[in-house]
């Protein structure tokens, strides 16, 4: 049952950061390939954002707190940023995926991005990135909120189809 849940929710995870790399290749004028990408977090969405972006050829760094996570995030073969040095990486950013669902880019943070620079939220509400700020400061930011099924609702459908099946099996209900 837990494995089942699981499995959904990694091929959840990945059908968001397919989406995440869709918007960001439709909102900006420049490629991935070379762009400086800052993936905010290290959960199931982050850790496919940063397969998918170092797969294009982005220059990848990713924010975590903990620093077992900072040193898989190097393994994996991108810049790994403690949260307090966020500051530093924030106006080097092409792209910008924040996960996190708690306020991490504040007016303070969001006031060393370049006016270039894309912010994708992926987190769920409240979001990681102060909006009203945002806007304030002509910072570009989406809030991109359920992607699986507003991108991919046949895929993400039958993913939720097979993994109730797979729990009504294991209940011997089916």
């Amino acid at each position: 049952d837990y494995l089942e849940r699981e499995d959904l929710a990694v091929k959840k995870a990945a059908i968001t950061a397919e989406a995440a790399v869709a918007i960001a290749i439709k909102e900006q004028p420049v490629a991935i390939l070379g762009s400086h990408c800052l993936v905010i977090g290290h959960g199931r969405i982050a850790k496919s954002l940063m397969r998918i972006l170092s797969g294009m050829g982005a220059k990848v760094s990713a924010a975590a707190r903990k620093y077992g996570d900072l040193a898989q995030i190097q393994t994996e073969g991108c810049h790994p940023v403690p949260f307090q040095d966020l500051k530093h990486v924030l106006p080097k950013a092409d792209l910008i995926f924040n996960t996190v669902p708690v306020k991490i880019l504040n007016r303070e943070e969001l006031s060393l991005i370049r006016d270039t620079t894309l912010l994708i939220d992926l987190a769920s509400r409240p979001g990681g990135i102060d909006l009203d700020a945002a806007g304030e400061l002509g910072v570009k930011t989406i809030w991109a909120l359920s992607l699986p099924g507003k991108t991919s609702p046949i895929s993400a459908g039958e993913y939720i189809l097979e993994t109730i099946e797979n729990c009504l099996r294991e209940r011997g209900d089916a």
